[in-house]
């Protein structure tokens, strides 16, 4: 590449660095094309990137983000994992996808909402239900104590409902 198209990329990698909710880099040694190919149709379902980037230009992109350094981890074979929407899911289908493929890719290092996490603390995060799952259990969580207070207020306004009823039945028979 000349001097300009790499100055290109790095920005357009930035860029994309700048907008994700997580940036997970994978050492990808030992995976074969169809197994690459594989990887990356399965991530692209889930709305995920996979970027193989030279890891001079990965740096360049990195250092100019207000991101953990992670510049340690640039050195043999790197893949960048670029999730925009939810960290979840792409920790999902690398872990799901590495467990098929003999722990391939690993997870050197990950950035999720702009703090770095280790490749144990990626692995949990893919045992995590999807947050839609997650968003619907706080919700039911939240919403259980009032309608038990509904119901209560409820059972209370019957209660008083029928002691003036039998007020009314009393005094109308006296």
């Amino acid at each position: 590449m000349k001097v300009q198209e790499k100055q290109a990329f790095v920005e357009r990698l930035a860029e994309r660095l700048r907008d994700a909710q997580a940036v997970y880099l994978t050492d990808f040694t030992g995976l074969n094309v169809k197994s690459m190919t594989d990887l990356r149709a399965r991530l692209r379902r889930a709305g995920v990137e996979y970027l193989v980037v030279k890891n001079t230009l990965a740096q360049r992109a990195f250092g100019g983000l207000d991101l953990p350094d992670v510049s340690g981890f640039f050195t043999g074979p790197t893949g960048l994992v670029i999730g925009r929407e939810d960290p979840v899911t792409a920790a999902k289908v690398l872990d799901e996808f590495a467990r098929e493929h003999d722990n391939k890719p690993a997870v050197k290092i990950g950035i999720v909402e702009r703090r770095a996490v280790g490749a144990e603390d990626v692995a949990r995060l893919a045992k995590l239900p999807p947050r839609d799952q997650l968003l619907a259990e706080l919700a039911g969580a939240m919403q259980a104590p009032l309608a038990q207070l509904a119901f209560a207020l409820q059972a209370l306004l019957s209660e008083f409902v029928g002691l003036l009823e039998a007020l009314r039945a009393q005094r109308e028979g006296a």
